[in-house]
């Protein structure tokens, strides 16, 4: 970076008779005076120098500048992808996910992290031999049916792209608008939504907009000159442009990719992110020439009732007792009349918009050519400046009277003339008129997940009863009930802040007696006798079960204590790690340099034996009760223990 310290110190440190030249206002051990950049000697002083200040405080002066700053250029930012304690809060954020455990082209998994691991892949970057694997192409099926291409790295460029993804969120997250919510730390669906229910109020048209195959047509060139406009870092440019060239293995062949970012890498997100910024820039600056304030607040018809209400008014004031009753007469019959008369002029022109990933709402005050003449707009500059092309057939201009699709809610404003008091001691007045409401698709939505996860089936005469689900027969009674229990307030979490939230209680009666007839189907019984066996004595029934602190039961779910859920989501927390404790468990666990196994402290290296389940363990080997007892998926162990796990491993595949 070219500015945050103005005292510019070298410290010369001896070691292994080499001098090294550390420029502490850049936080660069690498980096020796006149610019050369190598690798120091010495380990131990290395080590020393990393210890004076974590990257992670360094990252965050580097996003409170961005913040300060948001044209600030940033240079030498590669020097940070050569400092280890980013790589132990990379394996942190990554070794949880059942993905750390997926193996990519070769067997490269989280299993097998260690310090001689991270000293490995910092070695390679600083010379600039780091070459990414391809990564391999599998598929997930999408809700319309068809298959979604996902590339799954391996966990080596897994840990480079995290760390990588670290430093390019500090540069550009305080630089990202607040209509971008799609992977964003604290930003999710529902925080896009909650921005179209408090903004969109009184819109007339949505512009729903679908980018065509987003993900797979990036164009490498323009996303990465958008980055070199921000970042002047050579080396760090050539990393990117290695990552993006990485191709992908599928039927064990090669293939070369020449566009996109490939859905399932870690730094596939924050390219996208940082792609779409500049559709997020057009569009703000499109508002601006297009909003215009309105000339006149009401409509002429309104304006006259509510004149002839204020004469009336002035009137009351010194009005005799005997014409009191007919100007109260006439004052009610004008209200009455005021409220059914449009009030709004609508002769203001607005445009509002949020983005989430490569799906976009705009909200539009004004008519139906304003709307077509911005989505031609629109077009003409993903296709020229993007590269890329909007879907025709998703992207459409519907009246804000109806039901625009976006992030799995029906949004629509409000055209509704119901009378409500507006506050203690204020008249009546349309409250509800011109709101946003965000609504359940119960049809497209919820009954095809009932009918996907066979909860629910259709008789010949075209009624919908619940069913057992054969698939949970083997399971016990806790696990099918909180099978059940997961899903339903996994939609009813997602639909809390719906204006028909109350439609899901169809949908919970579906699924509660789907699990009694589950239930009934294992143990070959009746409803009525599973309620009776589990019932609880004051009227409701659940699942008892043994704890450390006694017995307890567990309950169906309710799906009204979703309503309005303070985090509907599963949010993942980015907060930076306390600067007075940088140092990570993981990192003193191998520090230690004790094997948890054999208890081992002489050994050359130390390695993290990863696994994906703790419950997959069936306790039968040492390695797997300790891992039992500390409820743990990684364990420190040194590599004559790690060589014996995996041979006997391999030994009862044979």
């Amino acid at each position: 970076m070219n500015n945050g310290y103005d005292n510019l110190c070298l410290n010369i440190l001896q070691g292994n008779g080499a001098a090294i030249v550390v420029n502490e206002r850049d936080n660069d051990p690498y980096t020796a005076k006149g610019g050369s950049h190598y690798m120091p000697k010495s380990t131990a002083i290395r080590e020393e120098y990393l210890t004076m200040k974590p990257t992670m405080e360094i990252l965050e002066n580097v996003k409170q500048n961005s913040a300060r700053n948001k044209d600030e250029v940033f240079t030498r930012l590669y020097r940070y992808m050569l400092r280890p304690d980013l790589y132990y809060q990379a394996y942190q954020n990554l070794y949880a996910n059942n993905g750390a455990s997926t193996q990519g082209i070769n067997e490269d998994t989280a299993d097998g992290f260690s310090k001689a691991k991270i000293e490995r892949i910092i070695k390679m970057l600083a010379d600039e031999t780091y070459t990414p694997h391809p990564a391999r192409r599998t598929y997930i099926q999408k809700a319309n049916g068809k298959m979604r291409p996902l590339g799954i790295p391996t966990f080596t460029d897994k840990l480079v792209q995290e760390v990588l993804r670290m430093i390019l969120e500090a540069v550009y997250e305080p630089v990202f608008l607040d209509c971008s919510h799609g992977f964003r730390p604290n930003r999710s669906c529902h925080t896009a939504l909650k921005s179209i229910k408090k903004g969109f109020n009184g819109i007339r048209w949505f512009v729903e907009g679908d980018i065509k195959g987003c993900f797979d047509n990036i164009d490498h060139s323009a996303l990465v000159g958008i980055i070199s406009s921000k970042i002047k870092d050579a080396r760090l440019i050539k990393l990117i442009w290695k990552l993006l060239k990485a191709g992908y293995c599928e039927d064990w062949q090669y293939h070369m990719t020449y566009s996109g970012t490939p859905q399932g890498g870690i730094c596939s997100p924050i390219f996208a992110n940082i792609y779409l910024h500049e559709l997020d820039k057009f569009v703000v600056n499109l508002a601006k020439n297009f909003d215009k304030p309105k000339e006149k607040k009401f409509t002429p018809e309104y304006q006259k009732i509510a004149s002839k209400l204020e004469y009336i008014r002035k009137k009351l004031i010194v009005a005799e007792d005997r014409e009191k009753s007919e100007l109260l007469r006439r004052r009610e019959t004008l209200r009455k009349e005021l409220i059914k008369t449009p009030c709004k002029s609508q002769t203001d022109k607005k445009l509002k918009y949020v983005r989430y990933a490569d799906d976009f709402l705009i909200g539009v005050n004004g008519n139906k050519e304003d709307c077509a003449r911005i989505k031609r707009q629109l077009s003409e500059f993903i296709a020229g400046t993007l590269k890329m092309e909007l879907s025709e057939e998703k992207t459409l201009i519907t009246h804000s009277n109806e039901y625009a699709r976006f992030l799995g809610y029906d949004v629509r404003v409000r055209r509704n003339g119901q009378i409500k008091h507006g506050g203690p001691g204020s008249r009546t007045k349309r409250t509800l008129n011109g709101m946003v409401e965000l609504c359940v698709p119960f049809e497209d939505k919820i009954m095809p997940f009932l009918f996907d996860k066979k909860v629910i089936c259709q008789t010949e005469d075209g009624r919908i009863k619940p069913e057992r689900r054969k698939t949970l027969l083997r399971c016990t009674d806790l696990e099918i009930i909180s099978a059940y229990n997961a899903e339903l307030r996994g939609l009813c979490n997602y639909y809390s802040i719906a204006s028909n939230f109350g439609k899901l209680n169809y949908f919970a009666y579906l699924m509660e007696y789907s699990c009694l007839k589950t239930l009934a189907g294992k143990h070959k019984s009746k409803i009525s006798k599973i309620k009776a066996q589990y019932k609880d004595g004051r009227g409701g029934w659940g699942i008892p079960y043994e704890t450390k602190q006694g017995r307890k039961r567990c309950y169906f779910a309710k799906y009204s204590d979703c309503k309005d859920a303070w985090n509907p989501t599963d949010q993942i927390s980015n907060a930076v790690v306390r600067f007075a404790y940088t140092t990570t468990t993981l990192e003193k666990r191998l520090s230690a340099k004790v094997c948890e196994l054999c208890g081992a402290t002489d050994a050359e290296h130390y390695e993290i034996h990863h696994i994906r389940k703790v419950k997959d363990l069936q306790g039968k080997e040492t390695w797997e009760q300790i891992m039992i007892a500390k409820r743990r998926k990684t364990l420190v162990v040194c590599e004559s223990c790690h060589k014996l796990i995996h041979r006997k491993k391999f030994c009862k595949t044979e």
